[in-house]
């Protein structure tokens, strides 16, 4: 397991100030003393040297024999992989193939989806996620179909085109309904059937 000898939380912390990230920003491009970290920053030596000290005393920067300042960057780089180590896994899309879920854990949030793809091998799985949303065998006016698109993502028409221009759904006189995803599809159902029922 990754340790740190930060919290995530105490680096967050010690960056809420102004004059520390000034200072921060100063040590990582390469200031090495009080003077430098001045010109770098344009802080007063006051803040400047206050600021300073608060990273010294927590660790966060050490100060070398000969007075030189070393930033210990690295803690950052540690305490990101140490939160995530301890963070709770998202098993929102745990049941999928791993391909797929690994697709949809990025772009599907508590399951909304948080962009449409550009890439489209990736928009295929999004596409099949949606198609799930829809019954086979039912007919669906455009509105119904906005209806269901818009509880996972606002834009509606880019991704009722997607889905009929990927075969995910058909279109014809305004009415919709299922033709592809991840199940065997039946035959196309009969208009004159569901109008007898």
């Amino acid at each position: 397991m990754t340790t740190s000898p930060f919290s995530a939380r105490e680096l967050v912390g010690l960056l809420a100030d102004d004059a520390r990230r000034a200072v921060f920003a100063a040590l990582v491009l390469g200031a090495t003393d009080l003077a430098e970290i001045r010109r770098r920053s344009g802080l007063e030596i006051r803040p400047a040297a206050q600021a300073l000290q608060r990273f010294v005393d927590v660790g966060l920067v050490l100060q070398g024999d000969d007075g030189t300042l070393h930033l210990l960057g690295e803690a950052f780089g540690l305490a990101a992989r140490a939160e995530a180590a301890t963070a709770p896994r998202n098993v929102e899309h745990d049941d999928e193939p791993a391909e797929v879920a690994r697709v949809l854990r990025a772009f599907v949030r508590d399951g909304r989806l948080t962009s449409i793809p550009s890439v489209h091998s990736k928009r295929l799985v999004i596409l099949d996620w949606l198609a799930q949303r829809f019954e086979p065998g039912r007919r669906y006016s455009e509105n119904m179909v906005n209806l269901v698109l818009a509880q996972v993502h606002p834009d509606t028409a880019a991704l009722r085109r997607y889905l009929v221009d990927d075969d995910f759904l058909s279109r014809d006189h305004g009415e919709y309904w299922r033709t592809g995803g991840n199940y065997e599809p039946g035959p196309e159902p009969d208009p004159e059937f569901e109008a007898d029922a």
